[in-house]
């Protein structure tokens, strides 16, 4: 049996073009699916992918496997890729993370992105009683290893793209020098262009960017406030935010000019425009996740249809 390899010196992916890449030229959706039992998270894939999405983007929490649970996604649609955002490093061997891509990978013939993260220390540190000392280290060995393993399986037909969920200028170095991109999550379009010009114009710069389909201030924004939950209390992405020039105030008080920075709302018109405002900053993919209005933890497809790739 023929011993695959990933490659440490990734090439740009101007050099490696795929489908699959290609395909991240277009939105996509960023959800949690744990609120849903298995047969009601496969209907949604399959509806977000009727919508034209191009990606599906799932975390890797305190819930569900994400590797065994897009697998299970993945037999419910046919077209649409599927990404990690993202898959704690800290919680599995370098090896066996690589088996889990190659393996996604090639069953779904390509539809599978693997994004990885150093997470937060209240997780990894706090419930899974791991180090979390020195992440940006971790990650570049991590990487190294990773690239080094052996995988004696069927090799996926093309490279797993790999993504970092990057937010700081020494990690989203990293992502470019050692990884296909990078992920950032609960940013601005402000951030996405300072990402992209550290990462140089060749590299994935996936964004992920709050939406919520109200005109009414109060609610959307009272919406937003209620995603933000305990985000706002981490220190990977408050340390973001003040680098991007919001204060310690306007976090902790949930101040209107910070909350309308993170969090796009109003009608179709003006989330498209926010939408649109990644990609003209340099971002490759959004991946938009759609916030109820009304404060529930449920999908509200009134914002995926309005955004939706196929009605634009």
């Amino acid at each position: 049996m023929e011993i695959f390899r990933a490659d440490s010196n990734r090439p740009s992916l101007a050099a490696m073009a795929s489908p699959l890449t290609e395909s991240l030229s277009t939105t996509g959706v960023w959800y949690f699916t744990d609120a849903s039992s298995a047969a009601e998270a496969a209907e949604m894939a399959a509806r977000i992918e009727s919508l034209g999405y191009s990606c599906m983007w799932l975390p890797d929490t305190l819930g569900r496997d994400p590797f065994a649970h897009i697998s299970h996604l993945m037999h419910a649609t046919s077209t649409m890729a599927f990404a990690t955002g993202i898959a704690s490093i800290y919680h599995r061997h370098p090896g066996p993370m690589l088996q889990a891509a190659n393996t996604l990978s090639e069953q779904s013939g390509g539809r599978f992105v693997l994004g990885l993260g150093v997470s937060h220390a209240p997780i990894v540190a706090g419930v899974r009683k791991l180090d979390y000392s020195k992440p940006l280290s971790y990650m570049r060995q991590y990487l190294a290893t990773m690239a080094g393993s052996m995988y004696m399986g069927p090799a996926p037909a093309e490279p797993v793209p790999i993504v970092l969920a990057a937010l700081g200028p020494k990690m989203l170095e990293l992502a470019g020098a050692a990884a296909d991109g990078a992920h950032p999550y609960w940013t601005t379009p402000e951030h996405t262009a300072q990402a992209r010009d550290i990462l140089g114009p060749d590299k994935l710069l996936c964004v992920e960017q709050k939406v919520v389909l109200s005109t009414d201030a109060d609610a959307a924004r009272a919406a937003g406030i209620g995603a933000l939950g305990m985000y706002a209390d981490l220190p990977n992405y408050r340390n973001n935010w003040k680098r991007l020039g919001f204060t310690e105030d306007e976090i902790e008080s949930r101040d209107n000019r910070f909350i309308d920075a993170v969090v796009v709302w109003g009608d179709e018109d003006a989330l498209r425009a926010g939408v649109q405002a990644h990609y003209d900053a340099g971002a490759t993919h959004v991946c938009v996740q759609p916030v109820n209005p009304d404060g529930t933890p449920t999908i509200d497809w009134n914002c995926l249809e309005a955004l939706a790739p196929a009605n634009a």
